[in-house]
């Protein structure tokens, strides 16, 4: 079976065997067992939630939906993969891809599910607190070694050439369902139509998208985690703002762009062509050695100078910052590190695992690393007009001509959002 991605995920799966080899050598033991995890039905109701497996689990095996199965590691042997593959009439059984990368793997389709017997000193990793106690003491591991999980967690901050071929392709398919939720919104289509188009495009379920999808019409775009879609079309139509993603072999795109409406401002709309080319710009400064937080500074500093340009603030760039004004007008960091998870893990350590986290005056900033070839982070710089961080800033009597902001309000706000790798020499823009 001749297949690129195939030959990328046989290089990976090489490296993962080499890293862990080391990596559990280093930290003194002998095995270890990952778990997939498994999903508990609501509380006091027999219907369960839509499940994405443990991320070191999706490490090695790909696939983002399996549970109750397990990855066994032990350096100088092949790893082996407990699947639970139970005969169930009730719902489609688990079955193996017909794919190379099956052959790197020591397989046991199990009816029931599994639980590893380790010996030696063995490490367990994920959800392994929802085990019973029983199954738990029965493992014979140490569940969750705070020096191997940083360690193996420092692992997927620089991706492999098929961890990058994976992001590709979520955000080809991730980027067909925004062109279809634009095409929507100019067809005068309500949130919920919007989401529908987004996903029939992208070819994904809700289930299986890897975050919610934010679908935000008007003022709704102002909520930065946006969690409804309306049914019906609102009369006025100033903005949509669309952050929606897509998971490939376990890999997350995480893009968003903002429309401008028939009924916006004409500022609003400018403002959007700025806050692109801010994107544009501070995607173009990424490369190995830069501090993402020093880019982080940037962004605050080029939103003073669009605030200040569009007279939406009527002093100067400095104090904006200084005063804490582009916080009130973007509330949340610049981004976050991107794979297996849509907020990646160790973004806020040091590569020794040390705490680093981020700065007091900006708490939801989620990527404070130093910028490494194979990292893969978002750039997402935003505009918003919140009335509810806004109000603080009038009350103070900060210069803002409020008139100007007023009538941006029903517009909610502005995010644009790309997926980008840090290469070598400087970057490339994963986002088509």
């Amino acid at each position: 079976m001749s297949n690129p991605l195939f030959d990328l995920q046989h290089d990976h799966l090489q490296h993962l065997q080499n890293a862990y080899a080391e990596t559990l050598t280093r930290e003194g033991f002998d095995s270890l067992a990952i778990y997939s995890g498994h999903a508990d039905a609501f509380f006091a109701d027999d219907h369960a939630p839509a499940f994405q497996s443990y991320g070191h689990f999706m490490h090695w095996v790909g696939m983002a939906d399996i549970q109750r199965s397990w990855v066994i590691i032990t350096p100088g042997q092949k790893p082996a993969l407990l699947l639970h593959a139970p005969n169930d009439f009730w719902h489609l059984t688990t079955v193996l891809p017909d794919e190379p990368w099956v052959e790197a793997f020591d397989i046991t389709l199990c009816p029931e599910p599994p639980l590893p017997q380790m010996t030696g000193r063995a490490a367990a990793i994920g959800d392994i607190e929802r085990l019973s106690d029983e199954q738990r003491q029965a493992l014979g591991a140490e569940a969750m070694p705070e020096g191997l999980i940083k360690a193996l967690d420092e692992l997927r901050m620089t991706k492999t050439d098929y961890e990058v071929a994976c992001l590709r392709e979520a955000n080809r398919l991730a980027m067909a369902g925004h062109h279809a939720a634009k095409a929507a919104f100019i067809g005068a289509s309500a949130e919920l139509d919007i989401q529908l188009a987004y996903l029939g495009a992208s070819r994904q379920r809700e289930s299986k998208v890897p975050y919610q999808n934010i679908i935000g019409l008007n003022g709704h775009a102002g909520v930065l985690h946006y969690q409804h879609y309306d049914v019906s079309s609102p009369p006025l139509r100033h903005s949509l703002l669309v952050d929606a993603g897509h998971r490939f072999r376990g890999y997350c795109a995480d893009i968003t762009r903002t429309h401008v409406g028939p009924d916006a401002p004409e500022t609003f709309a400018a403002l959007v062509v700025a806050m692109h080319g801010l994107k544009d710009e501070l995607v173009r400064a990424i490369a190995p050695g830069v501090d993402y937080l020093a880019l982080h500074d940037t962004m605050h500093r080029r939103l003073a100078d669009i605030l200040v340009s569009f007279e939406l603030y009527l002093d100067s760039a400095e104090s904006a910052v200084e005063q804490g004004v582009t916080r009130a007008f973007c509330p949340h960091g610049l981004g976050h590190s991107l794979g297996l998870q849509v907020h990646d893990v160790a973004g806020l350590r040091t590569p020794e695992g040390e705490p680093n986290p981020a700065p007091a005056q900006h708490p939801a900033l989620r990527l404070t690393r130093t910028l490494a070839p194979g990292m893969v982070v978002t750039i997402e710089p935003g505009l918003y007009f919140i009335p509810m961080l806004l109000a603080p800033l009038k009350e103070r009597g900060v210069a803002i001509d409020w008139p100007r902001v007023d009538a941006l309000i029903n517009c909610g706000g502005i995010r644009i959002e790309d997926n980008v790798l840090v290469t070598e020499t400087g970057f490339e823009n994963l986002t088509p």
